[in-house]
């Protein structure tokens, strides 16, 4: 039987989570000017998000090890062909998704980082995994970058870059989900818009928190 992908990917995540882990002091750092307050306000800022973000770009904000994994699995079950992120940074999230596309036998994973430098990390991430044949990096602002070219039909979906554009994110690619799709929300407790949507009756979804700051939703209709 072939190895799975993703475990033959560990040498590199684990490096790259240690990585995550060693930085979240100078995450601190990076916020040491701001209170509680205002940083959850430049969080759910449609606007403000570009400058809490330009302190972080030289952290992963990586995704939890958990999350890695229900990525991967999910996009195994899902048999996913088509995957859709936004919000690469340095490609770890990347690299589960992509992981599931290769034991599915192969695919298309478009994903958006508006910072290059971040961009260029996920690409050097991706090659040293063998995976970069299936991502697709588009760099700018995710408005405009998946505004195009996207597959007729998506079969899974993570949120993960600003969280205040979780619904707009939402509105660019909800036409071409099927029933079935899944759509993975990290950090979803930051755009509280978001979540009100995907889990209002009647909304075409069915929404639950899954994890710590996780929301896990279906497309139903």
């Amino acid at each position: 039987m072939t190895t799975p992908t993703i475990t033959s990917l560990a040498p590199l995540l684990d490096r790259l989570f240690d990585q995550d882990e060693a930085a979240r002091g100078a995450m601190r750092t990076a916020f040491a000017d701001l209170t509680d307050a205002d940083r959850a306000r430049m969080m759910r800022s449609k606007t403000g998000y570009r400058d809490l973000y330009g302190r972080l770009k030289d952290a992963p904000l990586a995704v939890s090890r958990e999350t890695g994994h229900l990525l991967y699995m999910l996009a195994r079950s899902s048999r996913a062909k088509a995957i859709v992120e936004f919000g690469t940074s340095f490609g770890i999230s990347t690299l589960h998704l992509a992981a599931g596309l290769r034991d599915n036998g192969g695919g298309r994973l478009i994903t958006s980082e508006f910072e290059p430098s971040k961009a260029a990390r996920a690409r050097e991430n991706l090659t040293a995994g063998g995976l970069i044949d299936l991502v697709e990096i588009r760099e700018g602002d995710a408005l405009k970058t998946l505004q195009v070219d996207l597959p007729e039909t998506i079969d899974l979906v993570l949120l993960d870059g600003a969280k205040a554009l979780y619904p707009e994110i939402l509105d660019l690619v909800e036409g071409r989900l099927r029933p079935g799709t899944i759509i993975v929300a990290d950090n979803a407790d930051d755009s509280p818009d978001y979540l009100a949507r995907v889990r209002a009756p009647g909304s075409g979804y069915m929404s639950t928190p899954f994890a710590e700051d996780v929301e896990l939703s279906v497309r139903i209709s």
